[in-house]
């Protein structure tokens, strides 16, 4: 598999990654729970992506004896039809880690308003892009 990619993307998984150098802490990977997306023909071969390689000609490998090829030369489509996948997954846990952090006093009762709340955390995300 190529190194230093910006993006990797395992099919038979369905889990797109983005690389820790792009911005995401620790490279975060998720699961996108689209059949319709990843049952499509052009993936049928195919069983990992690496994009945006120091390795251009190693991006694209395939599960057969088919040689690896590039991105460009896999004719694939453009590549937002995953980031926009992967951007949406993490808007959501995103606003899932807000959402979920509450202060509450010993007696469980909330600790903070809402204005507090955001006055410790920032307003809650509502958009996300790579």
């Amino acid at each position: 598999m190529a190194t230093n990619a910006n993006w990797t993307v395992i099919i038979e998984d369905k889990i797109i990654i983005k690389n820790h150098a792009e911005g995401a802490s620790e490279g975060v990977g998720y699961v996108i729970s689209d059949d319709s997306f990843w049952a499509q023909g052009k993936f049928s071969n195919i069983w990992a992506i690496q994009y945006g390689t120091s390795n251009i000609s190693d991006t694209v490998e395939y599960k057969n004896d088919t040689p690896h090829s590039s991105w460009e030369d896999a004719n694939l489509g453009d590549f937002t039809d995953f980031t926009t996948r992967w951007d949406s997954a993490h808007l959501a846990q995103l606003q899932s880690d807000w959402d979920n952090d509450n202060l509450f006093n010993e007696d469980g009762s909330p600790a903070e308003t809402e204005a507090d709340k955001i006055a410790r955390l920032g307003a809650r995300p509502t958009s996300y892009s790579s």
